[in-house]
């Protein structure tokens, strides 16, 4: 099968490895700029790399899956079996891009998006063919679960056909209906959101609060690493979809959310975050 992906950024890369590193995919990696999609590729080649350092791969598996990915333009995925967008978390900009690929795209070609909160039905309104959602988590390497969101008219074939895909990848998947940020999101991003509010009434901070739900809570991570590695923009238009779309107060963005936004503070990717990072190349 041939998969093509939208959008050479953390996710798009993450899912061309995660489609790269099992037989009987060949991967199209794309972007609106051949060299974002080369350096997208670069990032796979480069975790690749860290993984057969720390003895997860060998060094012939990993020359195969990166042998696997090409990179392009929009029009190189014109003959992919599944074409997945997985650009910015900006919905005219995603139905956009589905406008074009529907115009590109052979016929029988499954739609897919990586939206991690946007009505699919209405990023794929007016197409020829029908859209799924098919939301991966970051990083995907190591996340084991798909969201699988089928809106009303999409064929039972294609969800059943984007789960086995899933699985394929070593994936779980999971169906959920068309409803503002599914489940995980729905659930995981209030909490975020939350924790800001106790910071910025400085009843702890960023360090004590991570540190109390790690070991209150056995989470894996505190709310504020995780939202420095979700990415703060991602988190904020979550939130702004969520109360737009649901009217609900509990999910107003707090305002120290909204200023570190604005200044182009926004976790890892920006060097910045809650905590301080090494920028990545």
């Amino acid at each position: 099968m041939k998969v093509g992906i939208v959008g050479a950024g953390t996710m798009g890369t993450g899912i061309a490895q995660a489609f790269a590193c099992v037989g009987g995919f060949s991967v199209e990696l794309c972007d609106v700029d051949a060299q974002q999609a080369e350096r997208g590729k670069a990032k796979v080649s480069a975790v690749l790399e860290r993984l057969v350092s720390r003895q997860k791969i060998c060094a012939e598996d990993a020359e195969k899956a990166l042998a696997a990915i090409t990179t392009g333009v929009i029009n190189a995925v014109a003959d992919c079996d599944l074409v997945i967008e997985a650009a910015l978390e900006d919905i005219n900009m995603k139905r956009e891009l589905f406008a074009l690929l529907d115009a590109i795209c052979k016929k029988g070609a499954i739609f897919a998006t990586n939206s991690s909160s946007f009505s699919v039905a209405k990023i794929g309104k007016s197409l020829s063919r029908p859209v799924v959602g098919m939301h991966f988590f970051n990083p995907v390497h190591v996340m084991r679960l798909v969201e699988v969101i089928a809106p009303p008219g999409v064929p039972d074939s294609i969800v059943k056909t984007i789960k086995e895909i899933a699985e394929r990848l070593g994936k779980t998947p999971v169906v959920v209906k068309d409803q503002s940020g599914f489940v995980v999101n729905r659930l995981l991003i209030p909490f975020i959101n939350e924790a800001i509010g106790i910071l910025a009434e400085n009843t702890a901070s960023a360090a004590d609060i991570d540190t109390a739900m790690r070991l209150g809570a056995n989470h894996p991570m505190g709310p504020l690493e995780l939202a420095d590695l979700i990415g703060l923009d991602i988190c904020l238009a979550l939130l702004n979809d969520f109360h737009n779309r649901l009217g609900e107060e509990k999910y107003k963005a707090q305002d120290l959310l909204k200023e570190m936004v604005a200044a182009g503070t926004l976790g890892r990717k920006s060097g910045k975050g809650f905590y301080e990072y090494e920028k990545s190349a």
